[in-house]
């Protein structure tokens, strides 16, 4: 079993597994945010109907956040990792190896992110709950008329490992 991390919300919970052999880096930065509880009690900021749900950035603004590495970090895009349907999890930038701690799921196929955001996991268990997110009411910002609040982001380790690889 990969590493996941499982995000009680407001909305309920849902679960990712990591793709830490192909985003090895990246996966990294996600587990050991969530581990050291970087994500309790943000938001998910930005919601765009059949597209994706945003959230990862403590400042909730869209424009904050930082990785286990001091900042920024560099992109991990493969050409076997795509935005091929719902659940994809992906990390958010402002442009190329611009990552921090922002990440979205995606809520339908997403070709044309394909190439300029790293795929790091998928949803694995608790689509329902992304789905509901994903169908909260916002207002023309795209954001949140009602906050949705990650209440907890808990790590779990892979079968028979200490942490991500």
């Amino acid at each position: 079993m990969a590493p996941q991390v499982e995000l009680t919300t407001t909305y309920g919970a849902f679960t990712v597994e990591l793709y830490d052999r192909h985003a090895p880096r990246t996966a990294k930065n996600f587990y050991e945010l969530a581990r050291s509880a970087y994500y309790d009690g943000t938001t998910f900021h930005r919601i765009v109907r059949d597209f994706v749900i945003q959230g990862g950035d403590p400042t909730g603004t869209g424009r904050g956040g930082e990785s286990i590495y001091g900042g920024k970090f560099a992109d991990e895009v493969t050409r076997e990792l795509k935005h091929t349907g719902a659940g994809i999890l992906s990390m958010a930038n402002s442009g190329p190896n611009t990552n921090g701690s922002q990440f979205f799921v995606t809520l339908a196929p997403q070709p044309s992110l394909d190439g300029k955001h790293t795929v790091f996991g998928r949803v694995c268990d608790g689509m329902e709950t992304v789905k509901r997110i994903g169908a909260a009411r916002t207002d023309a910002n795209d954001r949140p008329i009602e906050p949705i609040r990650i209440i907890r982001a808990r790590a779990i380790p892979a079968e028979g490992a200490e942490g991500t690889g």
